[in-house]
């Protein structure tokens, strides 16, 4: 039997091995066969040798505190390593065919056109499909922007490898690369020495943009309409864009006091500048292959007949583009220079026009072809990312612009609007929202929180609108929250209409999204500001941590469903904002499945969907990659909108609402009543340990004074993973499922999880976390770590475990966890030995600087990279 995953073994045991090579020469032999022993002594003790893992955990709590950070590291490269190596595999040459499926653009067009979808039908859904992947910074993101580049690295070496026609020397040549890059990975400090920046951040998301999706993107829109022009004979249009991009990096600014108007302002500034120099690399390489003389009368009229037509366009735009560089550089300085517009890139029809001119006279002049190639690369880049890269959404809490209102009103004596009810706040805003006059007087100083809150709707007054992404309103709940944000913009000069986007979050807020839409759009003045197009955010990470996952789930399922009825009564159409965290317990899990998973007509050709932190990375990180994840993307969005799921059968909601009330009692049961829990959690989790880490620039909780209710769902679910309990991704949903086996639903839960892709992808996601979990290592960390006083809750919390992993297996009939799908298995088998020894370390280290009041540098460094490491292992931080 042939070896299915044989290359990828092969490349991370050659990764492995220069990684140990790398190791013996920095330090020694002696240090690197206690690593080896150590792994070793891991695999053992994973297939149940109790003796293996006594010697391994003797060996681990006898290291030096010199040793200690090179040991965390050995293991948290190893793991790193093999991470680019089972990505890579995803791209390679030899990838199995059960890994890497043929491409699902591909698939679906041919399933499509040779099923019941009228070909006109389908083309017009294509080109006008509005796919927008929102980047955001992800709070737990791990690694160095400049071991990403060196992670780059080693797969442009793997890839060049697999070259079958390399001569000896060649393969010597690309050998000793991956050799030097894994040597300058080993010897570069994996952890940051300062927290980030949200200006750190968004360089970083543009970093993303300037090293995989410059490129993917054409590259995808390339393959797409030779798919197209195969099956149908049609061609893509020029402009055509149904994937594109924006961010909440620099813009996000709810519970993170450090993201200003001046902070935005420079963020803008930046991706201005980023797209402006990619643009400026587009036209010098077009400036060397324009060289022709043929063209059409067009643009010899706009060049006075010159003999280099082309060239001489391509010369202005390049000065113009370089004098933007050189504007938006004194601008990143502190400066204010004047310029003169006609001088520079301002607005997008500056880059777009000249461009599209030359593409027709190549085309007039039969060179069709040549118009095609570069050229036809760069337009599709303006379509895509225009001049501003990223369109930014700016978010913010509910209560922020109540704030600012109800100061406003005490100031100028017309009452206190925060003690109002809904009714007079609603009356009070759509009066001044019809007034023409001002409402803020022009001397009015309110409080620094309220001040900037007005700076930052003064700046979003400044940018052009393509510039701008939505302005998201986070913990909404009522009207007046949409329309005092109106009402902000309009006091402070917006010209344009900003999309403003209620974002509901918990469960409460689920439930009554619709009804909140509902009194919107009975109100004329708000249906003429929409102009019958309106973009609802579901809230994903906080829902679940507020109710658990499966009612979770459920509560946005239904808030959707509920959603579509009332947009389509109202005859507005609606677009969707996912905020899908990476993980299962934040919404995250294979986008594809996901998508088809959502309602019938809730997806209907537009969606927005957050991506976060890493899993950009391992989605987008690489331009292959990239091509897969938007082709993904594409397929699902337009198989969800042509062959919608089915509508779920009365008795399968019956079921599933029953399963949701039973899963938030249990779930809440635990995180809201145990009285033990709270001390549990921060004893059994480096969750305390979390907040030293320098990650991302926003602080982990939204109150320095609150508990587990002002924490972030981020961290919260980012140090349940560290202890291998997984326990927001599961704790509930175990629980209703045995409940429901025991009273007789189990073929009914079987025919939905086979009929129904929401039921389907909730119990494929719940398999993954389940396998995922290790109790046995969880509960090392309880017997080191924990008070044996609470030991109690840990012990039923590992049966509740238990008896959801009964139950899954029970309702899909499998042996085995993942049993159906081997490669996310092998997956997880890959990485185990590697994060079993880092997991019982930092259990150790835990302990240590627990005891201890003063905590050397070492331990600490060590204990980071074990976090660091188990991090890189689970393939998601949170």
């Amino acid at each position: 039997m042939v070896d299915m995953y044989a290359s990828l073994r092969s490349n991370v045991g050659t990764l492995g091995q220069i990684l140990g090579d790398t190791i013996r020469t920095d330090l020694d032999d002696t240090f690197l066969d206690k690593i080896e022993q150590i792994r070793h002594l891991s695999k053992s003790s994973r297939q149940g040798n109790d003796a293996a893992r006594e010697e391994m955990l003797t060996l681990l709590s006898a290291l030096s505190d010199d040793e200690l950070v090179p040991f965390a590291k050995a293991f948290n490269q190893f793991l790193n390593l093999a991470n680019i190596a089972e990505q890579f595999h995803t791209i390679s040459r030899n990838c199995d065919e059960l890994v890497c499926v043929p491409d699902p653009v591909e698939q679906l067009l041919g399933r499509m056109l040779g099923g019941n979808i009228d070909q006109e039908k389908m083309l017009e859904c294509l080109k006008s499909l509005d796919i927008d992947l929102v980047l955001t910074a992800h709070p737990t993101e791990i690694s160095r922007r400049t071991l990403i580049q060196k992670y780059s690295a080693v797969v442009d070496s793997l890839t060049a490898l697999e070259n079958p026609q390399l001569t000896e020397q060649e393969k010597k040549q690309h050998h000793l690369r991956l050799r030097q890059l894994i040597a300058q990975i080993w010897h570069t400090n994996e952890i940051r020495n300062e927290r980030p920046t949200p200006v750190d951040e968004a360089r970083w998301g543009l970093s993303t943009i300037e090293v995989s999706l410059w490129q993917a993107i054409p590259d995808f829109l390339r393959q797409l309409n030779q798919q197209v022009e195969e099956r149908t004979n049609t061609q893509l249009p020029i402009d055509i864009a149904p994937v594109r991009f924006s961010s909440w990096m620099g813009g996000d600014r709810d519970g993170n006091p450090f993201v200003t108007s001046v902070v935005t302002q420079e963020v803008l500034d930046r991706n201005r500048h980023t797209a402006a120099r990619l643009y400026l690399k587009d036209v010098v390489l077009l400036v060397n292959e324009l060289s022709m003389e043929g063209a059409n009368a067009e643009l010899l009229a706009y060049t006075n007949n010159s003999n280099v037509p082309y060239r001489d366009v391509l010369k202005d735009l390049r000065s113009r583009l370089r004098n933007t560089i050189d504007y938006l550089n004194a601008r990143l300085e502190g400066h204010h220079p004047e310029v003169d517009l006609t001088d520079i890139i301002w607005d997008e029809k500056d880059l777009k026009e000249p461009l599209m001119m030359l593409y027709r006279s190549l085309c007039d002049s039969g060179m069709s072809l040549i118009a095609n190639g570069l050229l036809l690369d760069t337009l599709r880049r303006i379509a895509c990312f225009g001049i501003h890269m990223l369109r930014l959404d700016i978010r913010q809490d509910a209560q922020r612009h109540a704030d600012v209102i109800a100061e406003l009103t005490r100031y100028l004596g017309m009452g206190d609007y925060a003690h109002w009810g809904e009714a007079e706040k609603e009356s009070f805003l759509l009066r001044e929202l019809s007034n023409k006059r001002p409402l803020i007087p022009s001397n009015w100083q309110g409080s620094d929180e309220v001040a900037e809150v007005l700076r930052t709707c003064r700046l979003v007054a400044t940018q052009p609108a393509r510039a701008m992404g939505s302005y998201v309103i986070s913990m909404a709940s009522q009207p007046s929250d949409v329309l005092a944000v109106l009402l902000l913009l309009k006091e402070t000069g917006c010209p344009h209409p900003m999309r403003v986007v209620p974002l509901f979050e918990t469960l409460d807020d689920l439930n009554n999204a619709s009804q909140c839409m509902s009194s919107l759009f009975s109100i004329d003045w708000y249906r003429g500001y929409t102009k019958g197009i309106q973009e609802v955010m579901i809230g994903y990470s906080d829902s679940a941590k507020d109710a658990g996952v499966m009612a979770a789930a459920w509560a946005q399922y239904s808030a959707q469903e509920k959603l579509v009825a009332v947009s389509q009564d109202a005859d507005i159409k609606l677009t969707l904002f996912h905020g899908r965290g990476g993980t299962i317990g934040r919404g995250g899990g294979p986008a594809h499945e996901a998508i088809l998973s959502q309602p019938p007509g809730s997806v209907d050709g537009r969606i927005r969907v957050t991506e976060q932190g890493e899993m950009i990375r391992f989605k987008f990180g690489l331009p292959k990659l990239a091509v897969q994840s938007l082709a993904l993307y594409t397929s699902a969005v337009m198989e969800a909108t042509l062959l919608p799921p089915p509508e779920p059968k009365p008795e399968w909601r019956r079921c599933m609402e029953q399963l949701a009330d039973e899963s938030v009692l249990a779930y809440r049961a635990i995180v809201r009543e145990e009285a033990d829990f709270v001390s549990y959690f921060r004893a059994a989790t480096p969750e305390v340990e979390l907040g030293k880490l320098p990650l991302g620039s926003r602080p982990a909780k939204r109150r320095i004074d609150g508990g587990i209710e002002s924490l972030r769902a981020i961290p919260w679910i980012f140090a349940w993973s560290q202890n291998r309990l997984m326990l927001p991704a599961w704790l509930g949903a175990g629980e209703a499922l045995q409940a429901a086996t025991l009273r007789g639903d189990l073929p009914l839960l079987q025919e939905m999880e086979q009929d129904w892709p929401f039921f389907k992808t909730r119990i494929s996601m719940l398999e993954m976390v389940y396998a995922k979990a290790e109790p046995n290592l969880a509960k090392y960390y309880e017997t080191s770590l924990v008070p044996k006083e609470l030991h109690h809750l840990g012990v039923q919390l590992r049966e509740r475990l238990a008896i959801g992993v009964d139950a899954v297996l029970e309702l899909t009939q499998a042996e085995s966890l993942m049993s159906h799908t081997p490669w996310n298995r092998e997956s997880v088998e890959l990485r185990n030995p590697y994060i079993d020894p880092l997991n019982f370390l930092q259990a150790e280290l835990l302990a240590r600087t627990r005891r201890e009041e003063e905590t050397s540098k070492n331990v600490e460094l060590a204990l980071m990279l074990t976090i660091a490491g188990v991090a890189a292992g689970m393939r998601n931080t949170g």
